[in-house]
């Protein structure tokens, strides 16, 4: 093995050295600092709990021509499908038979 080699394989294998420990040892100061921050909080919490925040306010957007139509049309659709439902179709029936058969009855007494 010559000089050359040998210095290059030595600095290649303590600069990877080097960089693995300096590389662990921030992660591991990484770590450290977020358990603190979070060790602080739940102290700080402990003695002057945060109030707790304020409910989230419902976001009104200005309603258009084409969403006021669509409601009128909903309102005019369910108020018909409930006169639909409401509606006594038994007493529809025999009013209309009623009225036919008073029709035909005139139209008889008129020959």
């Amino acid at each position: 093995m010559g000089v050359t080699t040998g210095f290059l394989g030595g600095f290649t294998l303590t600069s990877a050295i080097l960089y693995l420990s300096i590389s662990l040892h921030t992660r591991n100061r990484v770590t450290q600092a977020a358990l603190l921050r979070q060790q602080s909080n739940v102290l700080t919490n402990i003695v002057d709990p945060q109030p707790p925040a304020p409910e989230p306010v419902a976001r009104e957007v200005p309603v258009g021509l084409a969403e006021m139509a669509k409601d009128r049309w909903n309102r005019e659709l369910e108020g018909a499908v409930r006169r639909i439902y409401n509606t006594d179709w038994r007493r529809v029936r025999e009013e209309t038979e009623d009225k036919v058969g008073g029709i035909i009855q005139k139209l008889r007494e008129g020959k």
